[in-house]
């Protein structure tokens, strides 16, 4: 198996590397290729991938370039976990928010959409060269958005694509410590779209634990520290534990509000992060993934993602939550748009399974989301301006009328250069 990760410089690397040493025999792995246009950090992290793989005593190479095309041919999967414009984008993102009192996060709200207009045209050109150079390969993407992302890469680039988030994974090993159980006996039914879904059944061992889990989930909140946090009463209305996004549409205005006393953007804190993780991992006698890690995001990130690639290697039938087409799974949202739901997975793909319909107070939210992404993927695929507009305002956490053609002006300045569908350069 060869395997090509574009994006290969960033810090999530030697997650996955972890990951794939764990599997890499079974998998039959011969080499990984890291790409990433960022000399100095691809040259950090491959150096120190190669130093895991042979502490390990891994049976695969480590390649590195700055050359996507070069590194494509004979792939047999493509992981793509990039950062167009860097967390300098994000730390903009956030700003963007503030200066109009929006949520300004990397994945929903105005931010989220100025990284999708960023992001997809990227996309699809790496799926086009997949297309060229790699027509048998696999794509699994790990890029925010990951829902719009996938959703594009589904309606426009012409290659077999599965979305990832750990979200699922670590919600799921969370669960397991709750209950002092084996991760392997838990299993979620999560349901919606990537970073707006809910957990509405949890089985251990084949065994219903969903009102004992969110017992347990009311009783972690009503002890939650940080001063916000979904209250206990939700979860009982809801009976489903929703995903840590959602509070950004649940509790709006505290966040806004905690946004305006001026702390720091999570960009600025992760830059921080990433900092300390590259001092370490430049570190020659440094030959397993550090401890602080674990600070950056992302857990269980290699976990999923190399169970993922072997589910669609070895068509082994497992079930995983990913980003796919909905075929149906949830009987009350279109059957051609992207849902993250539990799937089957094998060496066709990722088969969703059959779950009982949104309730009302769900559909409606996802609904008017995925409006909201289908439009953004319009955006930035056409460069149509009214598209962008739209979105804006189809965003439960977008401006108002008053304000849209402002926000999208300043949106357009703050990110000159990278939107090449509205006239920019990359």
């Amino acid at each position: 198996m060869k395997i090509v990760v574009i994006g290969g410089g960033s810090t999530y690397t030697p997650e996955l590397i972890d990951g794939l040493i764990a599997r890499g025999g079974a998998l039959g792995v011969r080499e990984v290729w890291l790409v990433d246009p960022n000399v100095e950090r691809l040259q950090i992290v491959a150096a120190f991938a190669r130093r895991m793989v042979h502490h390990a005593g891994a049976r695969f190479r480590i390649e590195a370039s700055t050359d996507r095309r070069a590194a494509l041919p004979d792939a047999d999967f493509v992981l793509t976990q990039l950062r167009v414009g860097g967390q300098a984008a994000r730390h903009n993102d956030e700003l963007l928010g503030r200066r109009h009192d929006l949520i300004g996060q990397e994945t929903t709200g105005v931010g989220g959409f100025a990284k999708a207009l960023r992001t997809v045209p990227v996309m699809l050109d790496i799926a086009r060269d997949i297309r060229e150079l790699a027509p048998g390969a696999r794509l699994v993407n790990f890029t925010n958005p990951a829902g719009i992302v996938t959703e594009a890469l589904v309606r426009h680039g012409g290659v077999p694509v599965v979305g990832l988030c750990n979200n699922a994974i670590t919600m799921q090993r969370g669960i397991a410590r709750m209950l002092q159980v084996d991760p392997a006996m838990v299993r979620i039914e999560q349901v919606g779209l990537n970073h707006l879904n809910w957990v509405r059944q949890i089985t251990v061992g084949g065994d219903d634990a969903t009102d004992a889990v969110l017992r347990g989930y009311m009783e972690f909140l009503q002890h939650d520290e940080d001063p916000i946090h979904l209250p206990p009463w939700l979860i009982s209305l809801l009976h489903a534990i929703p995903s840590s996004y959602l509070e950004y549409f649940y509790l709006e205005s505290q966040i806004r509000e905690r946004q305006r006393s001026g702390v720091p953007t999570r960009a600025e804190i992760v830059m921080d992060v990433e900092r300390r993780l590259m001092e370490r991992y430049a570190d020659v006698h440094l030959c397993e993934k550090p401890a602080e890690l674990m600070e950056r995001g992302g857990a269980y990130y290699s976990t999923a993602a190399a169970a993922l690639i072997e589910s669609l290697w070895l068509g082994d039938g497992a079930e995983h939550v990913v980003n796919t087409r909905n075929a149906g799974a949830i009987p009350n949202l279109p059957d051609d748009v992207v849902v993250e739901v539990p799937c089957r997975v094998g060496t066709q793909g990722a088969t969703p399974l059959p779950v009982a319909p949104l309730a009302a107070e769900l559909h409606g939210l996802t609904a008017q989301v995925k409006a909201y992404e289908l439009l953004t993927i319009e955006a930035a695929v056409s460069g149509d301006e009214a598209a962008a507009l739209k979105a804006l305002l189809a965003n439960p956490l977008g401006p108002d009328v008053a304000h849209v053609e402002a926000v999208w002006q300043d949106l357009k300045r703050t990110n000159a250069g990278l939107l090449p569908t509205f006239g920019g350069h990359r």
